[in-house]
């Protein structure tokens, strides 16, 4: 067994604005943590709801929580976070948002972690649940698959791609030692400084697997978070302040590795991120947004770019290269995971280019890179697709998913064709596009295999495959057709699964891997081409489902799935309203 923790030993600061519904649940799970904390201490950022008056109610229950009330609103959260630092009495502190949580056990095991390896700062995994569907990923992964310790940052400069403050655990001392604080006042990416300015002090830093914070993603909250809130362009110029200045901060303290590692990780995720929602905004977001971000990639190197993902590089250079937007739907393509290169594809001198007129953006690598890392695109077409009582396959029609119970896309509307209760089934038209020439040196795609994958765990869905043919009616392709059933008995996909989880709704990305007839194959998404099937209800041999074909960022062809007699018939019942308002 593990040895206890000493009692009294952390200091948790929580802070709120005008979240009287979230933050009861936040102190009681920092509360909860056990003797490990000694106190913790609430800050009302000039609550207007009631947010203070909650929390001093829960105080006169709780000894060990402490209220701090700020009588001026900051307009950010690194003030509230300084006031917490400043009353603060436990030789360690963490940090927790009121619309969060600390799971069970996160203090003993970061605190355990921090005696066992005498290291004054350690990070533990943060969870990160979209809610109110639960759907559960894991923030930078990669560095929280198993214990470690680095002597100094530098030692391992994917650190700075963490930059939440939120999933660690800091020895008080070192951070007074080093005057280590938030930036003051409405300084929005606040984190990203705080984080610099302590991998500049370069402490010995431990890393545990264990799941030590739970961050909640509200996408339909009234009033989104600072992170989900890229509506506007002054989020972006916010992302840009408090990047750069963590930059110039590890500069200064000579940490040139972690700088350039910095540099890296805006062209890996920051700037994926904002390219794939770009196509979403109106012109004047475009413009300020595109002018923007050329100037702050006139401080990149051509080895920040060179370390980047070629994706991310390309990307950067075409930004750089180009005084106004262009090219916005092939930029969201590169973006995406894993990444796709639009049409057209042209050289220069025998060398790939972005475009004819572009030249200068050399696609370095095109011709060397390994076939399984090309970002081929593939298109999707889809389309409602039904079985008659004859046996005949019926397709095409309207699109719509919503049919006659006879099987007809004509005549008068019955309440079995405007409820759309059929078996599902979608017809899926697939084409492969060349790229620079590398599939046909293959001797050509021959077969694919066509998966839906979950979203958030990855499981495996319905799988299909077929032959390609090529298609030379314009620039070189392949094609290919598969029936998609999305009701199958025993099914591991959407119908399973969406039966084991009651009527949440989950995700599955239309994912594909192409066989080329040299032995090689890729692995990549497809992208939605043409008009999709509207929302649709069917009912098949295990209950009821509704499936909806959508277009994810950056234009990736995915199904949102749900299953279950009210989610089924709530829609049903809008068609069959839809069906007679339009007849009569």
């Amino acid at each position: 067994m593990p040895p206890p923790v000493e009692a009294g030993q952390i200091s948790v600061i929580v802070i709120g604005y005008n979240d009287a519904a979230h933050i009861r649940t936040a102190v009681r799970s920092a509360l909860a943590q056990g003797p490990a904390v000694r106190e913790v201490i609430a800050v009302d950022d000039a609550s207007t709801d009631g947010t203070g008056a909650l929390l001093d109610r829960m105080a006169v229950r709780e000894p060990r929580l402490r209220v701090w009330h700020r009588t001026v609103n900051s307009g950010g959260c690194g003030s509230p976070r300084n006031d917490g630092l400043r009353q603060a009495t436990a030789p360690y502190v963490m940090f927790l948002d009121s619309d969060d949580v600390l799971p069970p056990g996160a203090a003993d095991a970061l605190l355990a972690a921090a005696r066992r390896h005498a290291a004054p700062v350690v990070a533990g995994a943060c969870l990160r649940r979209e809610l109110p569907l639960r759907r559960d990923t894991r923030w930078q992964r990669a560095l929280y698959l198993a214990e470690a310790v680095h002597d100094a940052p530098e030692l391992q400069p994917r650190l700075v791609r963490d930059t939440l403050c939120v999933n660690k655990l800091y020895d008080r001392d070192f951070l007074a030692a080093h005057g280590i604080t938030f930036p003051e006042g409405p300084f929005r990416y606040e984190d990203f400084v705080f984080t610099a300015r302590v991998l500049a002090a370069r402490p010995r830093i431990a890393v545990i697997p264990d799941t030590v914070y739970i961050w909640h993603v509200r996408r339909t909250a009234v009033r989104p978070s600072i992170s989900l809130d890229r509506n506007r362009v002054d989020g972006w110029r916010a992302r840009l302040t408090a990047h750069r200045l963590a930059v110039d901060t590890l500069q200064l303290a000579g940490q040139r590795r972690l700088a350039h590692a910095a540099r890296v990780k805006f062209l890996d995720h920051d700037l994926r991120i904002y390219l794939r929602e770009l196509g979403r905004r109106d012109e004047d977001h475009r413009l300020a947004w595109w002018d923007l971000t050329r100037e702050h990639l006139e401080s990149f190197g051509e080895e920040d770019l060179l370390a980047a993902r070629a994706p991310a590089r390309w990307s950067a250079r075409v930004i750089a290269a180009a005084d106004h937007p262009r090219d916005v739907e092939r930029l969201a393509g590169l973006a995406v995971h894993p990444a796709r290169l639009l049409p057209p594809y042209a050289r220069v001198n025998g060398r790939p280019v972005w475009a004819i007129d572009l030249p200068a953006v050399l696609l370095d690598r095109v011709d060397e890179t390994p076939l399984h890392r090309l970002p081929v695109t593939v298109d999707g077409t889809l389309r409602a697709h039904e079985r008659g009582t004859g046996g005949r396959s019926r397709g095409g029609g309207n699109g719509s998913g919503i049919r006659n119970g006879d099987g007809s896309t004509g005549g008068s509307v019955t309440a079995a064709g405007a409820l759309g209760l059929t078996r599902p089934r979608l017809r899926l038209v697939l084409r492969v596009h060349e790229l620079y020439g590398r599939l046909t040196a293959t001797g050509g795609p021959v077969t694919v295999d066509v998966e839906l994958r979950h979203r958030d765990d990855g499981r495996l869905g319905l799988a299909r495959n077929a032959v390609l043919t090529r298609d030379d009616t314009a620039a070189p392709s392949w094609t290919a057709e598969v029936l998609l059933g999305l009701d199958t008995p025993g099914a591991t996909g959407p119908a399973a699964s969406a039966g084991g989880r009651g009527e949440t709704p989950e995700i599955w990305d239309v994912r594909v891997r192409i066989h080329c007839a040299d032995g090689g194959s890729l692995y990549t998404g497809v992208r939605a081409a043409g008009p999709l099937p509207r929302r649709g209800v069917a009912a098949g041999r295990n209950g009821l489902l509704l499936v909806h074909p959508f277009e994810a960022a950056g234009g990736s062809l995915a199904l949102r799935v749900a299953r279950g007699p009210r989610s089924a018939l709530r829609i049903a019942g809008r068609a069959l309203r839809r069906g007679l308002a339009e007849r009569w």
